[in-house]
Parts: C-alpha cells; structure tokens; sequence
C-alpha cells in the first residue's frame, strides 16, 4: 500500500472552490467521453449518514484506450471498467475507486480536505505516527509549466498567462504563492488530498502503485489548472446552477459515450 499527500494551493476561497470544483468536474467528465468509454453516472443524489451529510455520487470510468494496450489486449471483459463511489460532504471529501475484476486486491481511497490556509499544515487528516511518518508530502504549483508534458499542455489552461476579466486574477507569475500569502485581499486555499493505493498483484505491486500515484498526481494537476483558467464561467454560479448542469452533464455523457469518438488523455508514453 503506497500512500501520499497531495498539496494543491489555489487563488480562490473554500466557498468558491465548491462550486469551481464541481462545475470542473462536469466540464472534464465531457472531454473524456466518447466512443463507448468516459463516464458514467449511476446515482447523483443527497445523503445523511450519522452527522456526516453531503452529495453521495457513483460513476463507472470505462477505460479501454486509457490504458496501455498490452493490458487492455490481455484483459478480460468488463475488467477495464473502474467504479467510483464519492462522499461529498464539503470541505471534507471521500472518494473510492475499485474493480470488480480485481475485487479486494485493488482500492484508490482519496480523501481530501478543503482548507483556508498555503498547504502549511501537517496532518490535517489526522493519521496515527507511523502512517504519517511513511505519508510522502507532493506539493502541486497549478502555474508550472514543467509540470505538465507536452501532449497536455493547452494555452487556454495555462495560469501563468491567464487572466481572469471577472475576478482580476492571473496571471500567476513564478513567486505567485508567496505574492497570495502577502496579500490579505485576495482569497486562497489548499485542497489537501490524501491518496491510499492498494494494487496486491504478485511481482507488479510496487510499480503499479507508483504508476497510479503518478497518474494521480498528472490529473490532479492538469484538472486545477483547468478549473483556475475557467474561473470565469464559474464564478457567477450558484448550488442550485451546478445542480442542473449536473442533471444535463449526466444526460450529455449518455449520448456522447454512444455516438462520440474516443476523446481524452490517454497513456503517458514514460
């Protein structure tokens, strides 16, 4: 089991966050679906659980092309297919992705608390000593260009010349968290996402829990970017709004994964 910490510091308050994260969300989920893989939404509706409330939300992740094609030649049917099961109980959140292939011997478990502060904390998901002394911290600056390879890389989704015209924010320059951190006027946050893989595969553990943790890393990457440099198609909207752009994004992705080619970022050639 391989676990790590990711810090993602952003220019925009908790409360906007929710809001840009799910509208991201929905935004990604489209350009990742088509020709019978991307999304699927099976259940998107409220839940209470003990004093634990939020949106509970379960999606299946058809992969075929996402895959390196040795594996997806050599896979069984339906193996290629990953369930996401997601408690949104804001600014806490818990996320588990499993196979039903691979049942118990393969588990992603993100868990990621929403905070008001530059990444500065340690264990805000308060883990016991000797697993936080084994948790790898990775700190994510959205504005790095060398974070992000070359296949990936769009313009438009860049924070470094970004500039929001609603907001006044961006472009983020080189010192551009040390400039936030000065800055009383203008918000920020960092998502703290914690990342537990569990890949039990005789001879192949180690390095397939490091290829899911780097593939974590890429795409949380990539999705903050994102979700900055379209802050201004966010920023307006409210609970209710993303609500029905959910309902209508789930309607979208059924028609798209039927009459759509395959679309999204695929495999890494490193």
């Amino acid at each position: 089991m391989l676990i790590k910490e990711f810090r993602i510091v952003l220019p925009v308050s908790v409360e906007e966050y929710q809001v840009g994260q799910l509208y991201a969300v929905a935004e990604a989920s489209k350009s990742e679906t088509g020709g019978g893989e991307g999304v699927e939404v099976l259940v998107n509706e409220p839940y209470e659980k003990d004093t634990e409330k939020g949106q509970y939300t379960h999606k299946i992740y058809h992969l075929q092309s996402k895959v390196p094609r040795v594996i997806s030649v050599l896979a069984p049917k339906g193996s290629l297919e990953v369930h996401e099961k997601a408690w949104n109980a804001y600014p806490y959140c818990r996320t588990i992705l499993t196979n039903e292939y691979m049942k118990d011997d393969f588990m992603i478990k993100i868990e990621t608390w929403h905070k008001p502060d530059m990444g500065d904390q340690d264990n805000v998901h308060g883990l016991d000593k000797s697993t936080w002394d084994k948790t790898e911290i990775v700190d994510i600056d959205i504005a790095d260009r060398s974070c992000i390879s070359a296949k990936d890389y769009k313009p438009e989704q860049d924070p470094a010349i970004f500039k929001s015209e609603k907001t006044g924010r961006g472009p983020l320059g080189p010192d551009w968290k040390k400039e936030l951190a000065n800055n009383p006027n203008c918000p920020h946050m960092c998502a703290y996402k914690l990342v537990t893989v569990k890949f039990k595969w005789r001879g192949l553990q180690n390095k397939t829990e490091g290829l899911i943790q780097k593939v974590e890393k890429r795409l949380f990457t990539h999705f903050h970017r994102q979700l900055f440099c379209w802050i201004d198609k966010w920023i307006d909207l409210s609970m209710d709004d993303i609500r029905r752009m959910e309902e209508e994004t789930k309607k979208e992705l059924d028609e798209m994964r039927k009459n759509e080619e395959v679309k999204g970022m695929g495999v890494e050639d490193n």
